[in-house]
């Protein structure tokens, strides 16, 4: 099974990666294949490293709440 991660855009250098927070945590990721224009304060789902599509903001919030809710209750 593969997992996406939803993560906001703090940083976008010219050479197509962007800087991510995924609850505190900072990851690169490329932006060669996301699905429209970002812009730093955007949130992306991303997976291996990649930024795959844009998302709002309420529903990042309810994906990363989810997923910590998982974690805590080890449902998985």
């Amino acid at each position: 099974m593969c997992l996406g991660f939803p993560g906001k855009i703090i940083s976008i250098d010219g050479d197509n990666f962007a800087i991510i927070d995924i609850s505190g945590t900072r990851r690169e990721v490329s932006l060669d294949i996301v699905d429209e224009d970002v812009s730093i304060g955007d949130y992306v789902i991303c997976h291996a490293g990649y930024a795959i599509h844009k998302i709002d903001e309420a529903l990042a919030v309810e994906k990363l709440d989810f997923l910590k809710e998982i974690i805590e209750n080890e449902i998985y």
